[in-house]
């Protein structure tokens, strides 16, 4: 099982009291999403819909590299790898 860090934005730290960066275990994507959930329940909502999928809003990257583009929630990750969770932006005129 692989070591993961995970960088948290602003708008979720409230869950994570205050932290932008926690460890995470985990051999996949979803599983350290998971794990992370279980960890910081108050993040489940923001994170995944009543599937269990990803929401729509929420980009997660991989080492810079969009999950949507590598294996999704299955994407293996190994020691040392960095996962960003980011809301998407929108807006603008």
């Amino acid at each position: 099982m692989a070591t993961v860090l995970v960088r948290l934005p602003t708008v979720l730290r409230t869950a994570t009291e205050g932290q932008s960066k926690v460890s995470v275990d985990g051999d996949a994507i979803g599983q350290v999403v998971d794990r992370l959930i279980a960890s910081y329940p108050g993040l489940g909502d923001n994170l995944v819909d009543d599937q269990g999928e990803v929401r729509k809003f929420v980009n997660i990257y991989l080492n810079d590299e969009d999950i949507r583009f590598l294996e999704k929630l299955e994407t293996p990750v190994v020691d040392g790898d960095e996962v960003a969770i980011l809301p998407a932006v929108a807006g603008g005129q």
